[in-house]
């Protein structure tokens, strides 16, 4: 009889803490623009990482790409921390059929804006799917979309 191998131990958050240590100095060292970029360079440092770990990494540090290169937050509040702080990225919002909002960004910049938005748990809300540049909001019903698209229209509009 075969026994199942033990379980593992629960995984060590200094190696995240030491990542993202070392993803903050590069970014703040350098012109770097694209993620495969940053994937190599903390490859090259000793990280284990792939394109979607660095992907969190940079939303969760709220790193925003403004023109051709990333930026850290130096205002002390995190794109992720608040809506009112990813407002300026935001350059559109409208609706889509009755359930249905969709935003343009800035390029880079979707990921922070919904993680904010996410991060609000609005109950108007099914789910957010963002890519790079482009944010989908499924709502409840039309009553929650036109209720969601005002919300996000006052923000825009700041």
């Amino acid at each position: 009889m075969q026994t199942a191998p033990p379980p593992l131990p629960p995984a060590d958050p200094r190696p995240t803490e030491d990542r993202r240590d070392t993803l903050k100095r590069l970014i703040s060292q350098g012109r770097i623009g694209r993620q495969s970029e940053l994937v190599r360079l903390l490859q090259s440092a000793g990280h284990a990482v792939t394109q979607s770990s660095v992907s969190r990494d940079l939303r969760d540090l709220g790193v925003a790409k403004r023109g051709d290169r990333y930026v850290l937050d130096t205002t002390g509040s995190s794109p992720a921390a608040g809506l009112p702080a990813v407002a300026a990225f935001v350059q559109s919002v409208v609706a889509a059929g009755p359930h249905l909002i969709v935003i343009r960004t800035t390029t880079g910049s979707a990921s922070s804006v919904a993680a904010a938005i996410d991060q609000r748990q609005w109950p108007d809300i099914v789910g957010t799917l963002s890519g790079d540049d482009t944010i989908f909001i499924a709502t409840t019903d039309e009553g929650a979309q036109r209720t969601l698209l005002a919300r996000l229209q006052s923000f825009q509009s700041r």
